[in-house]
């Protein structure tokens, strides 16, 4: 597994066709300078479709992003769908990406993002937008290095 990634954008458009999908190419780009290996996934914003692309994901990738749908809006259900698969919650990488988000607007405080573990791969939500997905990841990447060596069984205390 080990940088094997997996970014499933989460929107209508996109995956109808109709819009590009820029914050998928963004956190490809921000993945691969990292050495990570990147597939991409599609999906409307359907929970079952959703929460089956994670579990197809996680068969395969150390790592697992999804952007788009943590909003507000009656369709964002990302959360819901990241929450019926996740096995333990990390609350912790939600609060870092807040924070940072929180310094360019405060509508970073409208997120319901989720992130934690299935197995030893690592789920997070990231924002629809091309920058907030970006800031997202920006914020806890240098975290993730370190998260994926533990969930892949090396305990060493560090």
């Amino acid at each position: 597994m080990g940088r094997h990634s997996v970014v499933i954008t989460v929107s209508d458009g996109v995956s109808a066709g109709e819009r590009e999908d820029g914050s998928g190419q963004v956190l490809q780009d921000m993945l691969e300078e990292r050495g990570f290996e990147v597939q991409r996934v599609l999906v409307p914003d359907e929970s079952d479709q959703i929460a089956e692309a994670i579990t197809s994901a996680v068969s395969t990738a150390s790592l697992v992003l999804t952007t788009g749908g943590t909003g507000f809006g009656l369709r964002d259900v990302t959360p819901e769908a990241t929450a019926q698969v996740l096995e333990r919650e990390a609350p912790g990488l939600v609060h870092a990406m807040v924070a940072a988000g929180l310094e360019s607007t405060p509508m970073a405080a409208l997120t319901r993002a989720k992130a934690g573990t299935v197995g030893n791969s690592l789920v997070i939500n990231l924002p629809g937008s091309p920058r907030g997905a970006s800031e997202n990841l920006e914020a806890i990447v240098d975290l993730l290095p370190h998260a994926l060596q533990l969930l892949g069984g090396d305990n060493q205390h560090h």
